[in-house]
């Protein structure tokens, strides 16, 4: 996927440093933790709260928008799910994709390396050909000793 090697330079891009936006039919609101949260009409549509990030960040956004699919199964371990109720690594982007394909973004990726790197790791390893119960695996064993506590996600099917 055209994705692979923006993905491996964003991991690289964290290991520096710790931590294209389209406003189309988008509306901001704000949830009980204080994370922002724009709905737009599809994945192809990022949220207008990415812009001022860098181009990285919005990289991992729209790779995490495409792949709710895996980051449902595979947990955040930034602290997430009692600070924001998130259930999932996919929460941190995604709150939801609704019937009609219009997707409700949260920003609390933008604040966060963890949940950005979990993202991009997970991603990278689906398009190197990794099964999701691999890749939860390998997530839970390199995340489970000095992070949060993590999101009560349940196992891949």
């Amino acid at each position: 996927m055209k994705y692979k090697g923006l993905i491996v330079l964003f991991i690289l891009t964290l290991f520096i440093s710790a931590c294209s936006s389209n406003t189309e039919q988008s509306h901001q609101s704000h949830s009980f933790n204080g994370d922002l949260q724009e709905k737009t009409t599809s994945t192809d549509v990022l949220p207008a709260f990415l812009k001022g990030h860098s181009e990285e960040i919005g990289l991992v956004y729209q790779a995490a928008g495409k792949s709710t699919e895996l980051l449902q199964w595979i947990p955040c371990y930034c602290g997430c799910a009692d600070s924001a109720g998130h259930k999932s690594s996919m929460n941190c982007f995604v709150k939801k994709i609704n019937e009609d394909g219009s997707v409700v973004w949260d920003d609390h990726g933008t604040r966060c390396g963890v949940c950005l790197q979990i993202a991009a790791e997970s991603i990278k390893m689906k398009q190197e050909g990794k099964s999701i119960k691999e890749i939860r695996h390998y997530i839970d064993e390199k995340y489970k000793v000095g992070y949060a506590k993590p999101t009560n996600t349940p196992m891949p099917l």
